[in-house]
Protein backbone atom coordinates (compact mmCIF):
# COMPACT_ATOMS: atom_id res chain seq x y z
CA UNK A 1 0.00 0.00 0.00
CA UNK A 2 2.53 2.67 0.72
CA UNK A 3 4.36 1.77 -2.61
CA UNK A 4 0.99 2.69 -4.08
CA UNK A 5 0.69 5.76 -2.23
CA UNK A 6 4.57 7.22 -3.16
CA UNK A 7 3.87 6.11 -6.84
CA UNK A 8 0.98 8.66 -6.83
CA UNK A 9 2.60 11.54 -4.94
CA UNK A 10 5.13 11.37 -7.56
CA UNK A 11 2.47 11.28 -10.41
CA UNK A 12 0.97 14.76 -8.65
CA UNK A 13 4.70 16.11 -7.86
CA UNK A 14 5.47 15.98 -11.41
CA UNK A 15 1.78 16.96 -12.08
CA UNK A 16 2.19 20.06 -10.72
CA UNK A 17 5.93 21.03 -11.96
CA UNK A 18 4.92 20.53 -15.73
CA UNK A 19 3.19 22.98 -16.81
CA UNK A 20 2.98 22.68 -20.16
CA UNK A 21 2.26 26.12 -22.40
CA UNK A 22 0.36 26.05 -25.57
CA UNK A 23 0.56 28.53 -28.48
CA UNK A 24 2.89 31.64 -30.86
CA UNK A 25 1.64 35.08 -29.49
CA UNK A 26 2.61 38.56 -31.72
CA UNK A 27 3.15 41.67 -29.65
CA UNK A 28 5.19 44.58 -29.72
CA UNK A 29 7.62 45.91 -27.64
CA UNK A 30 7.36 49.36 -26.40
CA UNK A 31 10.21 51.87 -26.25
CA UNK A 32 10.85 51.33 -22.58
CA UNK A 33 11.52 47.51 -23.32
CA UNK A 34 7.98 46.75 -21.80
CA UNK A 35 6.16 43.29 -23.00
CA UNK A 36 2.62 43.56 -22.64
CA UNK A 37 2.00 39.45 -22.44
CA UNK A 38 -1.38 38.77 -24.50
CA UNK A 39 -4.10 37.50 -22.50
CA UNK A 40 -4.50 33.58 -23.34
CA UNK A 41 -1.11 33.09 -22.28
CA UNK A 42 -1.10 35.49 -19.28
CA UNK A 43 -3.78 33.07 -18.25
CA UNK A 44 -1.17 30.08 -19.11
CA UNK A 45 1.28 31.29 -16.45
CA UNK A 46 -1.02 32.62 -13.81
CA UNK A 47 0.00 29.38 -11.55
CA UNK A 48 3.58 31.55 -11.98
CA UNK A 49 3.12 34.61 -11.54
CA UNK A 50 3.69 35.03 -7.95
CA UNK A 51 7.03 32.97 -8.26
CA UNK A 52 8.52 35.23 -10.77
CA UNK A 53 10.40 34.47 -13.95
CA UNK A 54 13.89 33.55 -15.35
CA UNK A 55 14.48 35.10 -18.71
CA UNK A 56 18.15 34.44 -20.21
CA UNK A 57 19.51 34.18 -23.40
CA UNK A 58 18.92 30.88 -25.52
CA UNK A 59 21.55 28.42 -26.18
CA UNK A 60 21.01 27.46 -30.05
CA UNK A 61 19.04 30.65 -31.18
CA UNK A 62 18.97 34.87 -31.48
CA UNK A 63 15.91 34.48 -28.89
CA UNK A 64 15.23 34.52 -25.20
CA UNK A 65 13.76 31.80 -22.78
CA UNK A 66 11.31 33.07 -20.22
CA UNK A 67 11.60 30.04 -17.81
CA UNK A 68 8.81 29.73 -14.95
CA UNK A 69 10.78 29.72 -11.71
CA UNK A 70 9.83 26.37 -10.76
CA UNK A 71 11.03 24.58 -14.48
CA UNK A 72 14.33 26.92 -13.59
CA UNK A 73 14.67 25.27 -10.41
CA UNK A 74 14.56 22.19 -11.56
CA UNK A 75 17.12 22.82 -14.28
CA UNK A 76 19.30 24.51 -12.15
CA UNK A 77 19.17 20.74 -9.96
CA UNK A 78 20.51 19.44 -13.05
CA UNK A 79 23.16 22.37 -13.65
CA UNK A 80 24.13 21.97 -9.74
CA UNK A 81 24.91 17.89 -9.93
CA UNK A 82 27.98 18.83 -13.32
CA UNK A 83 31.37 19.14 -11.63
CA UNK A 84 32.63 22.70 -11.80
CA UNK A 85 35.92 21.20 -11.36
CA UNK A 86 35.85 19.75 -15.16
CA UNK A 87 36.45 22.73 -17.34
CA UNK A 88 33.86 22.34 -19.74
CA UNK A 89 31.29 22.25 -17.33
CA UNK A 90 32.23 25.10 -15.74
CA UNK A 91 32.78 26.83 -19.18
CA UNK A 92 29.22 25.46 -19.90
CA UNK A 93 27.76 26.67 -16.58
CA UNK A 94 29.47 30.33 -17.47
CA UNK A 95 27.94 30.18 -20.59
CA UNK A 96 24.34 29.29 -19.80
CA UNK A 97 23.96 31.57 -17.58
CA UNK A 98 25.30 34.37 -18.89
CA UNK A 99 22.78 36.83 -19.03
CA UNK A 100 20.29 35.30 -16.80
CA UNK A 101 17.68 37.98 -15.42
CA UNK A 102 14.91 37.74 -12.53
CA UNK A 103 11.62 38.73 -14.09
CA UNK A 104 8.78 40.10 -12.64
CA UNK A 105 5.54 40.92 -14.34
CA UNK A 106 3.50 43.82 -13.34
CA UNK A 107 -0.38 43.74 -12.58
CA UNK A 108 -0.45 45.12 -16.35
CA UNK A 109 0.41 41.95 -17.39
CA UNK A 110 3.84 43.56 -18.94
CA UNK A 111 7.80 42.60 -18.61
CA UNK A 112 10.38 44.53 -18.75
CA UNK A 113 13.39 43.31 -20.87
CA UNK A 114 16.42 44.04 -19.63
CA UNK A 115 18.50 46.26 -22.13
CA UNK A 116 21.61 43.94 -22.84
CA UNK A 117 18.95 40.90 -23.56
CA UNK A 118 17.18 43.36 -26.28
CA UNK A 119 20.46 43.89 -27.88
CA UNK A 120 21.19 40.04 -27.55
CA UNK A 121 17.69 39.29 -29.13
CA UNK A 122 17.67 41.71 -31.74
CA UNK A 123 14.21 42.52 -29.82
CA UNK A 124 13.25 46.13 -31.10
CA UNK A 125 9.51 46.32 -32.13
CA UNK A 126 7.37 43.34 -33.58
CA UNK A 127 7.91 40.13 -31.25
CA UNK A 128 6.61 36.83 -31.28
CA UNK A 129 6.11 34.51 -28.32
CA UNK A 130 6.48 31.01 -28.77
CA UNK A 131 5.62 27.93 -26.87
CA UNK A 132 8.37 25.51 -25.78
CA UNK A 133 7.03 23.14 -23.85
CA UNK A 134 7.67 24.71 -20.46
CA UNK A 135 8.86 27.87 -20.81
CA UNK A 136 8.39 30.81 -23.68
CA UNK A 137 11.10 31.63 -26.35
CA UNK A 138 10.78 35.68 -27.21
CA UNK A 139 11.61 36.52 -30.65
CA UNK A 140 12.39 38.96 -33.20
CA UNK A 141 9.51 38.57 -35.49
CA UNK A 142 11.91 38.51 -38.43
CA UNK A 143 13.91 36.39 -36.66
CA UNK A 144 11.14 33.70 -35.45
CA UNK A 145 10.01 33.45 -39.43
CA UNK A 146 13.50 32.97 -40.78
CA UNK A 147 13.79 30.10 -38.41
CA UNK A 148 10.53 28.58 -39.05
CA UNK A 149 11.12 28.97 -43.11
CA UNK A 150 12.93 25.51 -42.46
CA UNK A 151 15.94 26.54 -45.11
CA UNK A 152 18.18 23.77 -45.31
CA UNK A 153 16.56 21.81 -42.62
CA UNK A 154 13.12 19.66 -43.60
CA UNK A 155 10.93 19.34 -41.17
CA UNK A 156 9.63 16.30 -42.10
CA UNK A 157 12.77 14.57 -42.01
CA UNK A 158 13.80 16.33 -39.03
CA UNK A 159 10.40 15.17 -36.99
CA UNK A 160 11.50 11.30 -38.43
CA UNK A 161 14.80 11.71 -36.69
CA UNK A 162 14.04 13.40 -33.82
CA UNK A 163 10.63 11.49 -32.60
CA UNK A 164 10.33 8.62 -34.96
CA UNK A 165 11.04 5.70 -32.73
CA UNK A 166 10.01 7.15 -30.08
CA UNK A 167 6.91 5.66 -28.53
CA UNK A 168 7.31 4.29 -24.82
CA UNK A 169 3.52 4.64 -24.03
CA UNK A 170 2.65 2.11 -26.70
CA UNK A 171 -0.51 3.95 -28.21
CA UNK A 172 0.83 4.68 -31.72
CA UNK A 173 1.24 8.35 -31.11
CA UNK A 174 4.54 9.31 -31.03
Amino acid sequence: MVKYYLLLLLFITNLKTLNTIIGTYECKVDAKGRLLLPAPLKKQLTASLQDGFVLKRAVFDTCLELWPMNEWDLMMQKINKLNRFNKKNNDFIRKFMAGVKIIDIDDLGRLLVPKDLTIFGNIIKDVVLSSKVTIVEIWDKDLYEQSIAGGAIDFADLAEEVMGNFNDDHNGIS
